[in-house]
């Protein structure tokens, strides 16, 4: 976004925390979407000093690779920031450039290291599976450059193929561009994704929901309130937030939000299938009442999808690579 737009936008964010009637106070803070890092640290410690519960239980920072220096992280860790997740996805230069990231495998430990020094040691990476011109070769590169880094966190996303990015337009038509033609098979991707769960599982990491993994205590306890549906406030362009039982959303665009704040869309949230849909992405399942969707439950289990046991309905290791197709079964339509 253009200065002058980042500076109503900044300005409009602050506004709102300002004037927000806490129900609670935050055990947890998350800045993320777009790059929040590149944000003068001055107007983000602002944002952040406007929020009650300060030391947090988790304040989050998402940042990009290739953005992070001694003085950054100094102001970071000042304004209460004391988890950052890297948008790394691949640590091989030629996946990265095909991708237009800027930072290499070498800059990102460097980063590390400079997080470290600041005292920040709850540190995330992220990998992509499915990039284009992945191989398991070179899949194999990143999951070594991620336990040598030997961060307490990490989160393996598949790639998904939706109308959301251009690179899914692109193989959606078929088409060529952006190395649409060069994206692994949905087989690959799965490969990819199973020696992932294998290699993090060697390395002291366990995937406690479906794309996250880490050593016991480093769980994102802010995320971990997504799928646990507790409550939560957010703010800014295309923020969402819940409050138990119902889900709001803001402006999508910054432009659009600077000039109509607050809540744009609101819902009752699907108090039926949310727990599965949600829950069941969590690694330890759920315990609920499932007698609504017996049949899909019991269709799923019998396929190898989904267990119970100790009283708990959970994704099975088949069925988290199917997850999207168990999902669907519990979308309720009124």
């Amino acid at each position: 976004m253009g200065k002058e737009l980042e500076a109503r936008y900044v300005a409009t964010v602050l506004g709102e925390l300002r004037r927000q009637d806490w129900p609670w106070t935050p055990e947890t803070v998350y800045l993320g979407g777009g790059t929040p890092s590149g944000m003068d640290t001055a107007a983000l410690a602002a944002w952040l000093d406007a929020i009650p519960g300060r030391p947090w239980r988790e304040a989050t920072l998402e940042a990009a690779p290739g953005s992070i220096d001694s003085a950054k992280a100094g102001a970071w860790v000042h304004a209460g920031i004391n988890r950052v997740s890297l948008g790394v996805q691949s640590f091989v230069a030629r996946e990265l450039a095909r991708t237009g990231r800027k930072h290499s495998a070498e800059i990102v430990a460097r980063e590390i290291g400079v997080l470290r020094a600041a005292g920040i040691e709850s540190i995330s990476v992220d990998l992509i599976a499915g990039l284009p011109g992945q191989t398991e070769a070179s899949w194999e590169e990143s999951l070594e450059w991620l336990e040598r880094l030997n961060v307490p966190h990490a989160s393996v996303y598949m790639l998904e193929v939706d109308e959301d990015s251009r690179l899914g337009r692109e193989i959606l038509a078929g088409g060529k561009r952006y190395g649409a033609s060069d994206v692994p098979c949905e087989d690959a991707v799965a490969s990819m994704y199973e020696r992932a769960v294998e290699r993090l599982r060697c390395a002291g990491l366990e995937r406690y929901e479906i794309s996250n993994f880490a050593r016991p205590g480093f769980e994102s306890a802010h995320n971990l309130k997504y799928w646990r549906r507790e409550p939560y406030l957010g703010f800014g362009s295309d923020a969402h937030s819940f409050d138990g039982t119902w889900r709001s959303r803001t402006a999508e665009s910054a432009a659009e939000y600077v000039e109509h704040p607050g809540v744009m869309e609101r819902s009752a949230a699907d108090a039926s299938g949310e727990p599965f849909y949600l829950g069941l992405r969590l690694t330890q399942g759920i315990f609920t009442d499932f007698s609504r969707f017996r049949i899909a439950v019991e269709r799923f289990t019998r396929d190898g999808l989904l267990e119970i046991a100790g009283g708990r309905l959970r994704l099975t290791d088949r069925g988290v690579l199917l997850s999207n197709e168990v999902f669907a079964e519990f979308v309720t339509r009124d």
